[in-house]
């Protein structure tokens, strides 16, 4: 069934109103009729079955048949920081990271990144990824479109650390040796040194490195700063690759696909 997000004032009692793109879509692309139901949420509290009740290309008014429970959102709200990469690939970790289930996405700069990036553009990268994030949640029936961070800085990215339960760097030498530490292994450590007893909502960060991957300087810099050091397996990665494996895997651990 097609699924619809929409700002929270869209909502209105018992009806909500499809504007926009969003209303183009419902009677221009799926042809939506009088009482065709759609599945409707704000993103963050809200989602509901709705029935049409008047239709046109440019507003969509619909009762509210059923409120449907939040139920399709991971436990853990793990956040994938991408070094800038080159072309279209941020477009493809937001959109397959939308898919899996990541939180958010925390674009941000690093010193062998090729990407020139042009603070410029950024109202409009942003506008696009956004764009994306909600075609992938609608697609794959999220009850919330991930947030697009602003780009960070190194600086930045390395302070923000601290705002989470345990942050994941992705370092392709760590899986170059039988004896480098894995997901696995970081995510065990730290729930035995929580005693059993995780947050009630984690707050993961997973970060990637560009095409030329991360130095020894910010790798170091960066466990200093609290996070710990893993690799993604023997094999290197592309950069667009290793933020979805590594989303996945948490996502397996944390009990979304049968793991735990």
């Amino acid at each position: 069934m097609q699924r619809y997000f929409v700002a929270a004032e869209q909502f209105d009692g018992s009806g909500v109103r499809l504007l926009g793109e969003d209303a183009f879509h419902a009677v221009r692309v799926m042809r939506m009729k009088e009482d065709q139901k759609f599945i409707v949420s704000d993103g963050q509290t809200r989602v509901a079955l709705a029935a049409v009740v008047e239709a046109s290309a440019t507003e969509v008014t619909a009762r509210i048949v059923e409120e449907l429970p939040m139920d399709s959102e991971p436990a853990w709200s793990v956040t994938i920081a991408q070094s800038l990469p080159k072309g279209d690939k941020m477009e493809l970790v937001i959109q397959k990271g939308t898919e899996i289930g990541a939180y958010s996405f925390a674009p941000f700069q690093s010193e062998r990144m090729i990407v020139q990036y042009d603070g410029k553009k950024e109202a409009k990268r942003l506008e696009r990824w956004s764009k994306i994030a909600k075609e992938a949640a609608e697609q794959s029936h999220r009850c919330r479109v991930p947030a697009i961070e602003a780009v960070r800085s190194w600086r930045e990215l390395i302070d923000s650390i601290s705002n989470y339960d345990l942050t994941l760097f992705c370092y392709e030498r760590e899986g170059d040796g039988a004896e480098g530490k894995g997901v696995r292994d970081a995510l065990l450590e730290w729930k035995q040194a929580s005693g059993g007893q995780l947050p009630a909502e984690p707050k993961l960060l997973i970060v990637v490195g560009p095409e030329g991957g991360f130095t020894e300087a910010e790798a170091n810099g960066a466990e200093t700063a609290g996070a710990v050091i893993v690799g993604l397996g023997k094999r290197i990665l592309r950069t667009e690759t290793a933020g979805i494996v590594g989303l996945t895997c948490l996502l397996y651990e944390a009990g979304e696909m049968g793991g735990a």
